[in-house]
Protein backbone atom coordinates (compact mmCIF):
# COMPACT_ATOMS: atom_id res chain seq x y z
CA UNK A 1 0.00 0.00 0.00
CA UNK A 2 1.13 3.52 -0.82
CA UNK A 3 -0.45 6.48 1.03
CA UNK A 4 -0.05 10.23 0.71
CA UNK A 5 -0.32 12.16 4.00
CA UNK A 6 -0.73 15.93 4.15
CA UNK A 7 0.19 17.76 7.34
CA UNK A 8 2.70 14.99 8.03
CA UNK A 9 4.80 17.00 10.49
CA UNK A 10 2.00 17.84 12.93
CA UNK A 11 0.63 16.24 16.08
CA UNK A 12 -1.50 13.63 14.28
CA UNK A 13 0.78 13.46 11.22
CA UNK A 14 3.84 12.32 13.17
CA UNK A 15 1.78 9.62 14.88
CA UNK A 16 0.22 8.45 11.60
CA UNK A 17 3.66 8.22 10.00
CA UNK A 18 4.90 6.09 12.90
CA UNK A 19 1.90 3.76 12.58
CA UNK A 20 2.13 3.41 8.80
CA UNK A 21 5.83 2.65 8.99
CA UNK A 22 5.10 -0.12 11.49
CA UNK A 23 2.93 -1.68 8.78
CA UNK A 24 5.58 -1.17 6.06
CA UNK A 25 3.30 1.20 4.16
CA UNK A 26 4.99 3.40 1.56
CA UNK A 27 4.36 6.99 2.58
CA UNK A 28 4.43 10.18 0.53
CA UNK A 29 4.56 12.96 3.13
CA UNK A 30 3.47 16.49 2.22
CA UNK A 31 4.10 19.51 4.42
CA UNK A 32 4.73 23.19 3.89
CA UNK A 33 7.87 23.01 6.05
CA UNK A 34 9.93 19.83 6.06
CA UNK A 35 11.76 18.33 9.06
CA UNK A 36 15.15 19.95 9.43
CA UNK A 37 16.94 17.57 11.79
CA UNK A 38 18.97 14.95 9.92
CA UNK A 39 18.24 12.49 12.76
CA UNK A 40 14.53 12.81 12.07
CA UNK A 41 15.10 12.31 8.37
CA UNK A 42 16.96 9.08 9.07
CA UNK A 43 14.09 7.82 11.23
CA UNK A 44 11.72 8.38 8.32
CA UNK A 45 13.96 7.05 5.57
CA UNK A 46 11.07 5.11 4.06
CA UNK A 47 9.07 8.34 3.74
CA UNK A 48 9.26 10.48 0.59
CA UNK A 49 9.04 14.11 1.69
CA UNK A 50 7.61 16.89 -0.48
CA UNK A 51 7.25 20.57 0.41
CA UNK A 52 3.98 22.12 -0.80
CA UNK A 53 1.94 25.06 0.46
CA UNK A 54 -1.61 23.73 0.19
CA UNK A 55 -3.07 27.22 0.61
CA UNK A 56 -1.69 28.21 -2.79
CA UNK A 57 -3.70 27.24 -5.92
CA UNK A 58 -0.51 26.34 -7.78
CA UNK A 59 -0.09 23.35 -5.46
CA UNK A 60 -2.85 21.46 -7.28
CA UNK A 61 -0.76 20.38 -10.30
CA UNK A 62 2.22 18.93 -8.38
CA UNK A 63 -0.09 17.43 -5.77
CA UNK A 64 -2.11 15.74 -8.50
CA UNK A 65 1.09 14.20 -9.82
CA UNK A 66 1.94 12.79 -6.40
CA UNK A 67 -1.57 11.44 -5.82
CA UNK A 68 -1.63 9.54 -9.12
CA UNK A 69 0.86 7.08 -7.62
CA UNK A 70 -0.93 6.36 -4.32
CA UNK A 71 -3.79 4.16 -3.14
CA UNK A 72 -5.19 6.63 -0.62
CA UNK A 73 -4.88 10.21 0.59
CA UNK A 74 -4.95 11.16 4.28
CA UNK A 75 -5.63 14.88 4.62
CA UNK A 76 -4.42 16.14 8.01
CA UNK A 77 -3.11 19.63 7.17
CA UNK A 78 -4.87 22.20 9.37
CA UNK A 79 -3.88 25.47 11.01
CA UNK A 80 -5.00 26.69 14.45
CA UNK A 81 -2.87 29.82 14.74
CA UNK A 82 -2.76 32.77 14.15
CA UNK A 83 -6.18 32.86 15.79
CA UNK A 84 -6.48 36.62 15.23
CA UNK A 85 -6.26 36.18 11.45
CA UNK A 86 -9.26 34.13 10.36
CA UNK A 87 -8.62 35.03 6.72
CA UNK A 88 -5.27 33.27 6.90
CA UNK A 89 -6.78 30.30 8.73
CA UNK A 90 -9.45 30.00 6.05
CA UNK A 91 -6.79 30.11 3.30
CA UNK A 92 -5.05 27.10 4.83
CA UNK A 93 -7.96 25.13 6.27
CA UNK A 94 -10.66 25.69 3.67
CA UNK A 95 -8.55 26.67 0.69
CA UNK A 96 -6.14 23.83 1.43
CA UNK A 97 -8.96 21.29 1.72
CA UNK A 98 -10.45 22.51 -1.56
CA UNK A 99 -7.08 22.17 -3.30
CA UNK A 100 -6.49 18.67 -1.92
CA UNK A 101 -9.93 17.51 -3.03
CA UNK A 102 -9.37 19.07 -6.46
CA UNK A 103 -6.09 17.19 -6.81
CA UNK A 104 -7.79 13.96 -5.67
CA UNK A 105 -10.46 14.55 -8.32
CA UNK A 106 -7.91 15.16 -11.08
CA UNK A 107 -5.78 12.16 -10.05
CA UNK A 108 -8.71 9.76 -9.66
CA UNK A 109 -7.67 8.47 -6.25
CA UNK A 110 -9.95 5.78 -4.82
CA UNK A 111 -9.84 6.54 -1.07
CA UNK A 112 -9.78 9.86 0.79
CA UNK A 113 -9.51 10.04 4.60
CA UNK A 114 -10.14 13.49 6.02
CA UNK A 115 -9.27 14.80 9.49
CA UNK A 116 -12.53 16.20 10.77
CA UNK A 117 -13.18 16.65 14.50
CA UNK A 118 -15.68 16.67 17.33
CA UNK A 119 -15.55 20.40 16.57
CA UNK A 120 -17.58 19.81 13.41
CA UNK A 121 -20.61 18.77 15.44
CA UNK A 122 -23.46 21.10 16.33
CA UNK A 123 -23.99 21.82 20.05
CA UNK A 124 -25.31 18.80 21.87
CA UNK A 125 -25.73 16.99 25.15
CA UNK A 126 -22.95 15.78 27.38
CA UNK A 127 -23.83 12.24 26.49
CA UNK A 128 -22.59 10.09 23.58
CA UNK A 129 -23.97 10.86 20.13
CA UNK A 130 -23.46 8.85 16.96
CA UNK A 131 -21.95 10.01 13.70
CA UNK A 132 -25.48 10.98 12.56
CA UNK A 133 -25.46 14.05 14.84
CA UNK A 134 -25.62 17.31 12.78
CA UNK A 135 -22.31 18.84 11.72
CA UNK A 136 -23.03 22.56 11.65
CA UNK A 137 -20.40 23.44 14.24
CA UNK A 138 -20.40 25.76 17.24
CA UNK A 139 -20.91 29.25 15.77
CA UNK A 140 -18.62 31.18 18.15
CA UNK A 141 -15.60 29.00 17.32
CA UNK A 142 -13.69 29.68 14.09
CA UNK A 143 -12.11 26.23 14.40
CA UNK A 144 -15.55 24.65 14.61
CA UNK A 145 -16.97 26.73 11.75
CA UNK A 146 -14.09 25.70 9.51
CA UNK A 147 -14.40 22.02 10.40
CA UNK A 148 -18.13 22.18 9.58
CA UNK A 149 -17.48 23.93 6.26
CA UNK A 150 -14.86 21.34 5.36
CA UNK A 151 -17.51 18.67 5.90
CA UNK A 152 -19.72 20.43 3.36
CA UNK A 153 -16.81 20.30 0.90
CA UNK A 154 -16.61 16.56 1.47
CA UNK A 155 -20.36 16.29 0.83
CA UNK A 156 -19.98 18.04 -2.52
CA UNK A 157 -16.92 15.94 -3.42
CA UNK A 158 -18.77 12.70 -2.67
CA UNK A 159 -21.72 13.76 -4.79
CA UNK A 160 -19.48 14.54 -7.75
CA UNK A 161 -17.26 11.45 -7.31
CA UNK A 162 -19.57 8.65 -6.12
CA UNK A 163 -16.95 6.02 -6.89
CA UNK A 164 -14.47 7.44 -4.37
CA UNK A 165 -14.55 6.11 -0.81
CA UNK A 166 -14.48 9.08 1.59
CA UNK A 167 -13.88 8.68 5.33
CA UNK A 168 -14.23 11.43 7.95
CA UNK A 169 -12.36 10.98 11.22
CA UNK A 170 -13.98 12.88 14.12
CA UNK A 171 -11.75 12.56 17.19
CA UNK A 172 -11.88 14.33 20.51
CA UNK A 173 -8.85 16.31 21.70
CA UNK A 174 -5.63 14.58 20.66
CA UNK A 175 -2.72 14.43 23.10
CA UNK A 176 0.80 13.05 23.08
CA UNK A 177 3.95 13.90 25.01
CA UNK A 178 5.82 15.12 21.96
CA UNK A 179 3.12 17.69 21.14
CA UNK A 180 3.57 19.47 24.49
CA UNK A 181 5.61 22.35 23.09
CA UNK A 182 3.16 22.98 20.25
CA UNK A 183 0.12 22.84 22.52
CA UNK A 184 1.76 25.22 25.01
CA UNK A 185 2.61 27.62 22.19
CA UNK A 186 -0.80 27.44 20.50
CA UNK A 187 -3.07 27.50 23.56
CA UNK A 188 -1.14 28.92 26.54
CA UNK A 189 1.18 31.51 25.04
CA UNK A 190 4.55 32.79 26.29
CA UNK A 191 3.25 34.27 29.56
CA UNK A 192 2.10 30.93 31.02
CA UNK A 193 4.87 28.82 32.63
CA UNK A 194 3.78 25.56 31.00
CA UNK A 195 6.35 23.45 32.86
CA UNK A 196 4.63 24.30 36.14
CA UNK A 197 1.33 22.75 35.04
CA UNK A 198 2.65 19.24 35.59
CA UNK A 199 3.85 20.21 39.07
CA UNK A 200 0.77 22.04 40.33
CA UNK A 201 -0.68 20.91 43.63
CA UNK A 202 -3.74 23.11 44.13
CA UNK A 203 -5.90 22.88 47.25
CA UNK A 204 -9.00 23.62 45.16
CA UNK A 205 -9.59 23.69 41.40
CA UNK A 206 -12.46 25.98 40.29
CA UNK A 207 -13.74 24.26 37.13
CA UNK A 208 -17.15 24.82 35.50
CA UNK A 209 -19.19 21.63 35.50
CA UNK A 210 -20.13 22.40 31.88
CA UNK A 211 -16.54 21.75 30.80
CA UNK A 212 -16.72 18.07 29.93
CA UNK A 213 -14.86 16.81 26.88
CA UNK A 214 -13.15 13.73 25.45
CA UNK A 215 -9.54 13.06 24.64
CA UNK A 216 -7.53 10.35 22.94
CA UNK A 217 -3.84 9.62 22.55
CA UNK A 218 -2.28 10.44 19.18
CA UNK A 219 -1.01 6.87 18.78
CA UNK A 220 -4.55 5.53 19.21
CA UNK A 221 -5.84 8.02 16.65
CA UNK A 222 -3.10 6.86 14.27
CA UNK A 223 -4.25 3.28 14.75
CA UNK A 224 -7.79 4.35 13.87
CA UNK A 225 -6.51 5.90 10.64
CA UNK A 226 -4.61 2.71 9.81
CA UNK A 227 -7.69 0.55 10.35
CA UNK A 228 -9.75 2.78 8.05
CA UNK A 229 -7.03 2.63 5.39
CA UNK A 230 -6.53 -1.12 5.69
CA UNK A 231 -10.24 -1.87 5.38
CA UNK A 232 -10.85 0.86 2.79
CA UNK A 233 -13.73 2.11 4.92
CA UNK A 234 -15.86 5.17 4.27
CA UNK A 235 -18.22 7.38 6.22
CA UNK A 236 -17.71 9.11 9.54
CA UNK A 237 -15.91 7.65 12.55
CA UNK A 238 -15.95 9.07 16.06
CA UNK A 239 -12.65 8.45 17.86
CA UNK A 240 -12.28 8.98 21.61
CA UNK A 241 -11.13 7.20 24.74
CA UNK A 242 -12.88 6.79 28.07
CA UNK A 243 -13.54 8.36 30.47
CA UNK A 244 -14.92 11.75 29.49
CA UNK A 245 -12.77 14.41 31.14
CA UNK A 246 -14.83 16.54 33.50
CA UNK A 247 -14.07 18.66 36.56
CA UNK A 248 -13.10 15.69 38.74
CA UNK A 249 -10.64 14.26 36.22
CA UNK A 250 -9.15 17.68 35.46
CA UNK A 251 -8.75 18.47 39.15
CA UNK A 252 -6.97 15.15 39.70
CA UNK A 253 -4.68 15.80 36.75
CA UNK A 254 -3.76 19.21 38.18
CA UNK A 255 -3.07 17.75 41.61
CA UNK A 256 -5.99 19.49 43.29
CA UNK A 257 -7.45 18.03 46.46
CA UNK A 258 -10.97 18.81 45.30
CA UNK A 259 -12.86 20.72 42.64
CA UNK A 260 -15.63 23.28 42.95
CA UNK A 261 -18.13 24.37 40.34
CA UNK A 262 -17.16 27.73 38.88
CA UNK A 263 -19.47 29.83 36.68
CA UNK A 264 -18.66 29.45 32.99
CA UNK A 265 -19.42 33.04 31.92
CA UNK A 266 -16.51 34.77 33.73
CA UNK A 267 -14.06 32.23 32.28
CA UNK A 268 -15.42 32.83 28.78
CA UNK A 269 -15.25 36.61 29.28
CA UNK A 270 -11.69 36.37 30.63
CA UNK A 271 -10.64 34.29 27.64
CA UNK A 272 -12.20 36.80 25.26
CA UNK A 273 -10.61 39.81 26.97
CA UNK A 274 -7.11 38.39 27.34
CA UNK A 275 -7.23 37.08 23.77
CA UNK A 276 -8.29 40.51 22.46
CA UNK A 277 -5.39 42.07 24.37
CA UNK A 278 -3.09 39.38 22.87
CA UNK A 279 -2.04 38.21 26.31
CA UNK A 280 -2.77 34.61 25.37
CA UNK A 281 -3.71 32.83 22.10
CA UNK A 282 -6.94 30.99 23.06
CA UNK A 283 -10.13 32.79 22.06
CA UNK A 284 -13.54 32.37 23.65
CA UNK A 285 -14.58 29.94 20.95
CA UNK A 286 -12.47 27.19 22.51
CA UNK A 287 -14.28 27.62 25.85
CA UNK A 288 -17.64 27.48 24.07
CA UNK A 289 -16.52 24.44 22.10
CA UNK A 290 -15.56 22.53 25.27
CA UNK A 291 -18.82 23.50 26.96
CA UNK A 292 -21.23 22.93 24.07
CA UNK A 293 -19.84 20.05 22.01
CA UNK A 294 -21.54 16.67 22.51
CA UNK A 295 -19.74 13.59 23.73
CA UNK A 296 -18.95 10.93 21.15
CA UNK A 297 -20.17 7.38 20.81
CA UNK A 298 -17.34 5.27 19.39
CA UNK A 299 -19.49 2.18 18.85
CA UNK A 300 -19.09 2.24 15.07
CA UNK A 301 -15.30 2.15 14.88
CA UNK A 302 -15.11 -0.37 17.73
CA UNK A 303 -17.72 -2.71 16.25
CA UNK A 304 -16.83 -2.47 12.57
CA UNK A 305 -13.04 -2.07 12.69
CA UNK A 306 -12.16 -3.56 16.07
CA UNK A 307 -10.53 -0.34 17.27
CA UNK A 308 -9.72 -0.12 20.96
CA UNK A 309 -7.59 2.65 22.49
CA UNK A 310 -4.54 1.38 24.33
CA UNK A 311 -4.54 4.42 26.62
CA UNK A 312 -7.41 5.93 28.55
CA UNK A 313 -8.26 9.60 28.24
CA UNK A 314 -6.72 10.12 31.70
CA UNK A 315 -3.49 8.53 30.50
CA UNK A 316 -3.45 10.62 27.34
CA UNK A 317 -3.84 13.80 29.41
CA UNK A 318 -1.16 12.65 31.85
CA UNK A 319 1.21 11.99 28.94
CA UNK A 320 0.68 15.55 27.71
CA UNK A 321 1.11 17.09 31.17
CA UNK A 322 4.30 15.10 31.70
CA UNK A 323 5.51 16.43 28.38
CA UNK A 324 4.68 19.99 29.41
CA UNK A 325 6.67 19.54 32.61
CA UNK A 326 9.63 18.17 30.69
CA UNK A 327 9.46 20.69 27.84
CA UNK A 328 9.04 17.80 25.41
CA UNK A 329 8.86 18.29 21.66
CA UNK A 330 9.38 16.51 18.34
CA UNK A 331 11.85 17.66 15.71
CA UNK A 332 9.42 19.01 13.13
CA UNK A 333 8.55 22.68 12.55
CA UNK A 334 5.04 22.56 14.09
CA UNK A 335 6.15 20.53 17.13
CA UNK A 336 9.49 22.26 17.68
CA UNK A 337 10.87 23.30 21.03
CA UNK A 338 8.89 26.16 22.55
CA UNK A 339 11.90 28.48 22.28
CA UNK A 340 12.12 27.64 18.59
CA UNK A 341 15.89 27.39 18.67
CA UNK A 342 16.51 23.64 18.78
CA UNK A 343 15.65 20.78 16.47
CA UNK A 344 16.15 17.75 18.62
CA UNK A 345 13.53 15.20 19.57
CA UNK A 346 12.86 14.55 23.25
Amino acid sequence: MRVLVTGATGNVGTAVLRRLQEESVEVVAVSRRLPLDPAHQSKTAAVQWHSLDLAEPDCIAPLTGLIRDVDAVVHLAWQIQPSHDEVQLARVNLGGTHHVLSACDHAGVGHVVHASSVGAYSPGPKQPVTEAWPTQGVPSSSYSRHKARAERMLDAFQQSRPGVVVARMRPGLIFQRGAASEIARYFLGPLVPARLLARLRLPVAPIPHALVFQAVHADDVADAYWRVLRSRSGGAFNVAADPALGPKQLANALGARREVNAPLAPIAWAAAATWALRLQPTDRGWVDLAARSPLLSTARIRDELGWQPERSADEALADLLEGLGAGAYIDTPPLRSRDGNRWHSQ
